[in-house]
């Protein structure tokens, strides 16, 4: 690994400007100094202090604006010089080469004097400058030596001459760098190693950067790592240089051709130890690290706008990304997190985010260990419920440098306005959330935990302080997969405007208890009855006896009164997994509730099921009815053409004819049990007519065709 051409940093990721405050005893050159920079020549006449002078951010090598201030003891005042203090990002402290008077000052006033202004955690970097290094024919380096050990926030020593511009831009460089790239956070001179909290950042960056969880970055990781934090990718020879230092120093730095952790490690104390900090500070920086080795706000919060009524998802390339990182963790490859494989997903993160009731939210396996899709079905959640804790726990897993996406933001989806969908009948969303509303102990766990595949016995042995107020899982709706999203509501007399708001309502009452329907019945009236949400109700320990309801009417005949569907038996006491057809409704209402769907079997995705719900629909009865009469009103003008051609003593086939028109209008409007349409036009008797049924017959299955068809487009259109 070296150090390229660092990439641009976002604005969030380092300071603004640099503040560079000289200080020093009278006489040593201050002024000298900045001037012999900006007009790149020494002075002939030296004003007392120089103006505050400004940098561009694009004549500096760091691109970021310095303000370089002069500090003049004959013109300010000791309190101007504290307030200048304040307000630096770096203070060098000028002394002549040639004056041990200035030498000793160094320690003596101006060192104590600024940390007396400054933390103790957050001093400020000094930089020692010998000025009038012309003058002399030796070095102070070895006066100088024994301070930098004493202090640690002298960051260099540097010794230059205003006259001759020896090293006037490279001070002003170090001054900057110490700024930007500080040694303090970063390394700790006296023990010679660095700092535990940028060892612990590095290794979330190496956990990262090993994509394939082996414990080493082999040659494509670290070319990816090379290129996503210097731009530049390492040669195959630079490759073997970086592998060979470290292999000359530690052992175990190399394993498998991959550099290890601790060889990882040793690279970066080997930047630092040589003075370049900015290759650990450029790597840092990119992970999303502020000056204090804490990941910035800006990293881990991108800027994200909801608008109200919409929801958030997550988008076909974070799931992608989620996939890599089960696969990466499942190490034992049976599709499945045990705890020491979650545990080491999340070694990034600086808590454990998930807690026991999410084995109870999601699918698991018989162990409990939360299966791939259990896995991605939190994370579903948790981006439906708080996307900004999700957008958080994406920063950790490095999701935008993996990813090469400006921000974790891009992972996200915002669904549009609700409305938007009732009033084009057709949704776009991929969530859709449950409110489980009953009394206390009417079943409303059981439902819940169905919905992940979990039978009454599974279910008694969750422990209380495990259980969850969530249940999440996928279920096809007419073959497209979608997440249904169950809340269980704890009971009240009134629910907030919060637990009101969802895609469908999920009402449960128990069948064993007389009174639990009341309560339905009541949140019904007060809350939904005139909403747009629909409404399912659910008869709860199906397998229990039924007893009758202390209410005014029966579930049935509340449902039928209220235009819903009839009550749904349920029962969790099965000894293979609940039945998923409430689930199923639950999500076909969500998605469609502008419709009233009346499913003809118990799965309501099957293609007959759509053909019957639009058969049943209130357009085609509609259509239906027309045709038939125009049909009838056909049949009827050729029966009196007939009967215009008949003989008068052929009386007795004019009324099996007539006899045959009324049996086809009593099975068109009466519902008649004589069979088919037009089957019954076999009484009439004369060749004619059997040409006419079949014409008839053939105009029947055109229109039969044309509904069929037209269902499976609207079926295709809505799976688009």
């Amino acid at each position: 690994m070296r150090a390229g051409r660092a990439r641009p940093l976002r604005a969030v990721d380092m300071k603004k400007d640099v503040r560079i405050l000289l200080v020093g005893e009278p006489r040593v050159g201050k002024t000298s100094l900045i001037m012999s920079l900006v007009s790149e020549e020494f002075p002939e006449e030296v004003p007392p202090r120089a103006e505050e002078i400004t940098i561009p951010a694009d004549v500096t090598p760091e691109r970021v604006p310095t303000h370089i201030v002069d500090y003049s003891e004959a013109e300010q005042s000791d309190e101007q010089l504290h307030q200048e203090i304040s307000q630096a990002n770096v203070i060098c402290i000028v002394y002549a080469v040639n004056n041990k008077h200035s030498i000793d000052k160094v320690t003596s006033r101006w060192i104590p004097l600024i940390n007396e202004r400054t933390d103790k955690d957050s001093r400020l970097p000094l930089i020692l400058v010998g000025n009038k290094s012309d003058l002399v024919e030796y070095s102070s380096m070895e006066t100088i030596l024994p301070i930098m050990n004493q202090y640690t926030e002298i960051e260099t020593c540097v010794e230059c001459s205003a006259k001759n511009l020896k090293n006037i831009s490279e001070l002003f460089y170090y001054a900057q760098k110490a700024v930007l790239h500080p040694t303090g956070p970063l390394y700790c001179p006296e023990e010679k190693e660095m700092k535990p909290a940028c060892i612990k950042a590095l290794t979330r960056i190496f956990k990262i950067s090993d994509q394939d969880n082996d414990g080493t970055l082999n040659d494509a990781e670290l070319n990816f790592f090379q290129r996503i934090c210097f731009n530049t990718p390492l040669a195959p020879q630079a490759l073997e240089d970086v592998k060979n230092v470290v292999r000359k120093h530690i052992s175990d730095g190399v394993a498998d051709s991959g550099l290890t952790l601790k060889g990882f490690l040793f690279l970066h104390t080997l930047f630092i130890q040589r003075g370049r900090h900015e290759t650990t500070w450029t790597v840092l920086r990119r992970f999303g690290y502020d000056d204090d080795l804490d990941l910035t706000p800006e990293y881990l919060f991108p800027l994200l706008k909801i608008p109200s009524d919409c929801t958030t998802e997550l988008n076909h390339h974070a799931y992608l990304f989620l996939q890599s990182t089960f696969d990466k963790h499942d190490l034992d490859r049976d599709c499945a997190l045990s705890p020491d494989e979650l545990k080491d997903l999340f070694k990034v993160f600086p808590y454990i985010p998930w807690g026991p009731d999410v084995n109870n939210t999601v699918c698991t396996n018989e162990r409990g260990w939360i299966t791939y899709q259990g896995f991605l079905s939190q994370w579903t959640l948790t981006t439906y419920l708080d996307v900004q804790r999700c957008l958080e726990y994406l920063g950790y897993l490095g999701y935008s440098i993996l990813t090469e996406q400006e921000s974790q933001a891009s992972a996200i989806t915002i669904t549009r306005d609700k409305k938007i969908d009732l009033q084009k009948k057709q949704t776009q969303r991929n969530v859709f959330r449950c409110n489980v509303i009953g009394m206390k102990n009417c079943g409303k766990s059981g439902v819940l935990q169905a919905l992940l595949g979990r039978n009454l016995m599974r279910q008694k042995k969750i422990r209380d302080d495990h259980k969850s107020y969530y249940a999440i899982n996928t279920v096809y709706v007419y073959g497209q997969e979608k997440y249904l999203l169950l809340h269980d509501i704890s009971e009240s007399e009134f629910l907030t405007e919060a637990e009101i708001i969802c895609d469908v309502v999920c009402l449960v009452y128990d069948v064993s208890n007389p009174k639990s329907f009341e309560y339905c019945a009541r949140i019904f009236k007060q809350h939904f009855m005139d909403s747009r949400i629909p409404c399912l109700i659910i008869a709860a320990k199906s397998d229990l006896h039924e007893v009758k309801q202390e209410y005014s009417i029966s579930p049935t005949d509340f449902c039928r009164k209220h235009k819903m569907p009839p009550p749904q038996a349920f029962t969790c006491n099965t000894a293979d997994a609940p039945s998923k057809d409430i689930f199923v409704k639950l999500t076909t209402m969500a998605m469609y509730p502008h419709a009233r769907l009346r499913c003809m079997c118990t799965c309501n995705r099957c293609t007959f099921c759509i053909c019957q719900n639009f058969l049943n629909s209130d357009l085609l009865q509609s259509v239906k009815n027309k045709i038939f009469t125009a049909v009838l009103n056909r049949l009827r003008a050729r029966v009196a053409e007939w009967g215009a051609l008949l003989l008068v003593d052929d009386e007795g086939s004019v009324i099996h004819q007539v006899h045959a028109v009324s049996v086809v209008e009593d099975s068109i409007f009466m519902g008649s049990s004589h069979g088919p349409l037009f089957l019954e036009a076999r009484h009439v008797t004369q060749a004619d007519l059997k040409s006419s049924t079949f014409w008839l017959r053939a105009s029947f299955g055109a229109t039969v065709f044309a509904v069929l068809g037209f269902a499976m487009y609207k079926a295709l259109l809505k799976q688009r």
